[in-house]
């Protein structure tokens, strides 16, 4: 799950319909939100991660994220002090492929794969492009970007780690099963 500063900013309510082991992506959240989210995710053995803050990723006990179009403060203090701290990196390129390999990132977001609401008309990868972007990687491989269970079936058998996304976890006035119907397609 990926937070966002309009469309999710505080995913906290949406947690206890995460399985265990999955992850949250906090993207743009005040640290004191940061926080909390990464305390609740670990009473549920959910994993946080903060995007782009390696020093309040450290502080909170958080894995970090690299962005691939935005900068990364505190990246030398976290690789330095991560004690087994999931590091995951953006690919939307051979670039970024490049920098996930450089950086030793344990896992990678390759995006977008099919059109989505966070960037109404920009370019995709498609399926295939995708596949090749996870197969350069050469470590676990998230899919984001118009992702849904549907959506998964798409993507080339068992290359994908999972999938990520924001929308579609937007879904919870019907309650937690209805949540876990919308997220993981059962």
């Amino acid at each position: 799950m990926l937070s966002d500063p309009a469309r999710l900013p505080d995913p906290s309510p949406l947690l206890a319909g995460l399985p265990r082991g999955a992850a949250v992506l906090l993207r743009g959240v005040a640290p004191e939100v940061a926080a909390r989210v990464a305390r609740l995710c670990r009473q549920r053995g959910v994993l946080p991660l903060v995007s782009g803050e390696g020093r309040l990723a450290l502080r909170i006990g958080a894995g970090l994220h690299v962005p691939d179009r935005a900068p990364t403060h505190g990246l030398l203090a976290f690789l330095s002090s991560r004690r087994g701290a999931l590091l995951s990196a953006a690919v939307h390129g051979r670039a970024g492929v490049a920098r996930a390999r450089r950086i030793g990132a344990d896992a990678v977001l390759v995006s977008p794969v099919f059109p989505t609401a966070s960037h109404p008309g920009a370019p995709t990868l498609g399926p295939l492009r995708w596949a090749a972007l996870a197969r350069a990687a050469g470590r676990p491989a998230v899919a984001l970007g118009g992702m849904s269970a549907r959506a998964m079936r798409r993507l080339p058998r068992g290359l994908a780690a999972g999938w990520a996304g924001i929308g579609v976890w937007r879904v919870v006035s019907c309650g937690t099963q209805c949540l876990r119907e919308v997220a993981f397609g059962r």
